[in-house]
C-alpha cells in the first residue's frame, strides 16, 4: 500500500493548529499518522494555504437545488416560505439534473458529509453515489391537529424509502424531524418524539422575529401566512414566551438536537436551554449566507460563543443561498465578526459538524483511522480545493 504525505503553510487537525506537522495518509485517505516534517521522509507534497479535514454541511436542502436565484434577496422569511411552497413544483428532469450538480459543487468545495432536510424522493438516486455521506432529515410539517396522522404517515413512508434505498451498501441513517415550531401541532410534535427516541432530530428555530411574535402574543406576519392559506388556528394560544421556549418542553432532555439558524435566539433562550436539557446534546447550526439572503440578519454568534453552546455550519438551500460551500459561510462570519478565531470556525466546520452529525468515527479530524477528507483552504478563506 502507498502513502501520502500533506504539508502546507498551517494544518488544522479538526481541533487545532498543528506547528510543523506533515499529515501522513494511505492512497485511499485513511489517515496513518501526523508527525514533525523533520522525521516525513521525502515525496511530501507541499501547498500554499492552510491544510483541513473535510467540511460538514450540517444543514442543506438538496431537493430544492432547481430554486437557484428564483427567489429575489431580502424578502423577509414569511414570504420566502411562500415562494418556496410555490416554486416546489417543476418538471422531474430538471429537479434531478439540479440536484446532481449541487452535489457535484459540495463535493468541488470539499464538504464530505451533508445534514439534508428531505420532503420528497428525489434526492434518493444521487444519494446512492455515496460521494458524500449524508445524514437524511425527513421533514414533515401541518399546523392543522386533524392533518397529523396523515403527514406522519407520509414522512414515515418517504423514511422507508431512504432506509431501503442503501440495498446492502453504506446505511443512509435518517430521521422524522419537524420543520419549524410554527409549522406543527401539538398531536405531531408527539408523533415525531414517540417516533425519534434517540435519534438525532433537526428543527428550524427563530429564523425570524416573526416566529417568536407569534409565540408570545399570537400577532405578527405568520397570522398572515395562515389566513392566506386558509388556515383557522383558532385552537392556537398564545404562549408568552419565545419560540424556543415554547416548544423545547416538549422534547427529552436528553434528545440530540440541532437547531437551525438561531438568528433571534436571546441570551434568556440560551440560559433556559441549559437549564432544561442536557446541553452537550445541542448544536447550534449557523447558515449565513441564507440569513443574509433571506432577512440581511446575521445570529449573534458572539453570544452563542460566550454561552458556550457547540456551533456548527450549514449552507441551507439554492433557494436562499448562491452557493454551497462551507468556506464562504466562514468568510462571513469572519467579516462580521474578525476577532472569532479561525481555529473555533474550523473546528465548527470539521470536528464538530461530524459529531452533530454522530459522523465523528469517521469524519471531522485527522486522527488515525479515520477518513475525514482532506481540503486545501486559501489562507483568506476565499476558497478551497478538495485534495482527498
Amino acid at each position: 500500500m502507498g502513502y501520502r504525505k500533506f504539508k502546507a503553510d498551517r494544518l488544522f487537525d479538526g481541533y487545532r493548529f498543528r506547528e510543523g506537522e506533515v499529515l501522513v495518509t494511505d492512497d485511499g485517505g485513511r489517515v496513518a499518522d501526523l508527525v514533525p516534517a523533520g522525521d516525513a521522509g521525502d515525496n511530501i507534497e507541499q501547498y500554499n494555504g492552510i491544510l483541513s479535514p473535510g467540511f460538514i454541511n450540517c444543514h442543506c436542502h438538496l431537493e430544492l437545488s432547481h430554486m437557484k436565484g428564483l427567489i429575489p434577496e431580502g424578502t423577509g422569511l414569511v414570504p420566502f416560505v411562500g415562494q418556496v411552497m410555490a416554486g416546489r413544483s417543476k418538471p422531474e428532469d430538471e429537479i434531478l439534473a439540479a440536484i446532481d450538480a449541487a452535489e457535484n459543487e459540495m463535493y468541488d468545495n470539499g464538504i464530505v458529509a451533508v445534514g439534508d432536510i428531505c420532503n420528497t424522493a428525489y434526492t434518493i438516486d444521487c444519494k446512492k453515489g455515496q460521494r458524500l455521506r449524508y445524514y437524511n432529515f425527513i421533514e414533515v410539517s401541518g399546523f392543522d391537529p386533524a392533518l397529523a396522522e396523515m403527514r406522519f404517515e407520509t414522512a414515515k413512508e418517504l423514511s422507508a424509502r431512504f432506509e431501503f434505498a442503501a440495498n446492502g451498501q453504506q446505511p443512509m441513517p435518517w430521521s422524522i424531524v419537524p420543520h419549524s415550531p410554527y409549522s406543527v401541532s401539538g398531536p405531531l410534535w408527539e408523533k415525531i418524539i414517540h417516533n425519534a427516541g434517540s435519534k438525532l432530530l433537526s428543527i428550524h428555530n427563530q429564523e425570524d422575529p416573526a416566529e417568536n411574535e407569534f409565540f408570545e402574543k399570537k400577532e405578527g406576519a405568520f397570522m398572515g401566512l395562515y389566513e392566506k392559506m386558509k388556515l383557522d388556528i383558532h385552537f392556537f394560544s398564545a404562549s408568552g414566551k419565545s419560540s424556543l421556549r415554547t416548544y423545547l418542553t416538549r422534547l427529552p432532555a436528553s434528545q440530540p438536537l440541532i437547531l437551525v439558524h438561531n438568528v433571534f435566539t436571546s441570551a434568556e433562550d440560551l440560559l433556559y436551554v441549559e437549564q432544561l436539557t442536557a446541553s452537550p446534546s445541542i448544536y447550534w447550526c449557523l447558515c449565513p449566507r441564507a440569513n443574509r439572503y433571506i432577512s440581511t440578519v446575521l445570529p449573534d454568534v458572539p453570544l452563542l460563543m460566550q454561552q458556550g453552546r457547540r456551533i456548527v455550519f450549514g449552507t441551507d438551500s439554492l433557494a436562499s443561498n448562491h452557493r454551497l460551500d462551507i468556506v464562504s459561510e466562514i468568510s462571513l462570519v469572519r467579516e462580521f465578526y474578525p476577532a472569532i478565531a479561525d481555529s473555533d470556525l474550523l473546528t465548527w466546520a470539521t470536528s464538530n459538524g461530524a459529531a452533530a452529525l454522530q459522523l465523528q468515527d469517521e469524519f471531522g479530524s485527522f486522527e488515525k483511522g479515520k477518513k475525514p477528507g482532506v481540503v486545501l483552504v486559501d489562507e483568506h478563506f476565499t476558497g478551497a480545493n478538495r485534495l482527498l
